[in-house]
């Protein structure tokens, strides 16, 4: 009976696996056969190389507490590797600022850059799973484009990624997700990420 269990276990776990790993390439597939058409349509392009792409998307968290506690950014690091599947890049303070406490080259934060099946795989979590755990989702703002066709979204809680085990971690943390896209303007921009699944709120009218 117990073989019998073993089994299932590791056949569920084998199809999680084979899942996992399709989800990227069907996004992937979805601008191919989906959204270049769409965008084509919208903004007249002649050329499909004229289409914007999304070229990556860089998960930045800054910790201001580390300045004290130098285990903290450890387990900031942690919490951002485990989200991202991928290992950080430690930020450092440029210069020191003495009212701050802060000592140039002192750890002040982390980053991670997705690109490719990274980029699509936690770009799917991040739609299909993390937002709608948010608490009273209503949308996320179309506000915050930077005018050179890339979204930076603000995250409040590192718990609303299912990675996360809410009893192992040592303080709540927040993050800065942006999406850098080849658009030339922002609207094109806004249109790419909203035909990938991006749950802007609704313009008014």
């Amino acid at each position: 009976m117990a073989k019998k269990e073993t089994k299932k276990t590791a056949k569920k776990e084998v199809e999680k696996a084979v899942v996992a790993t399709k989800i990227p390439l069907l996004l992937f597939d979805k601008y191919k056969n989906e959204i270049v058409s769409k965008m084509m349509e919208k903004f007249s392009y002649t050329n499909i190389m004229q289409v914007p792409k999304l070229d990556k998307i860089v998960v930045n968290t800054g910790i201001g507490e580390a300045v004290n506690d130098s285990k903290v950014i450890d387990s900031a690091v942690k919490d951002i590797e485990t989200i991202t599947g991928q290992k950080a890049q430690i930020r450092l303070a440029k210069k020191s600022i003495s009212n701050f406490k802060l000592r140039e080259g002192m750890k002040i934060g982390a980053k991670v850059t997705l690109r490719g099946k990274n980029m699509y795989e936690f770009l799917n979590r991040l739609i299909s799973v993390a937002l709608p755990r948010v608490r009273d989702f209503r949308g996320i703002p179309d506000k915050s484009f930077d005018g050179r066709g890339n979204y930076t979204l603000g995250i409040k809680e590192q718990i609303i990624f299912p990675e996360i085990d809410v009893d192992k971690i040592n303080r709540i943390i927040g993050m800065d997700v942006t999406f850098v896209t080849t658009a030339k303007t922002d609207n094109e921009a806004y249109e790419l990420l909203l035909a990938f699944g991006l749950p802007f709120k609704k313009k008014q009218a």
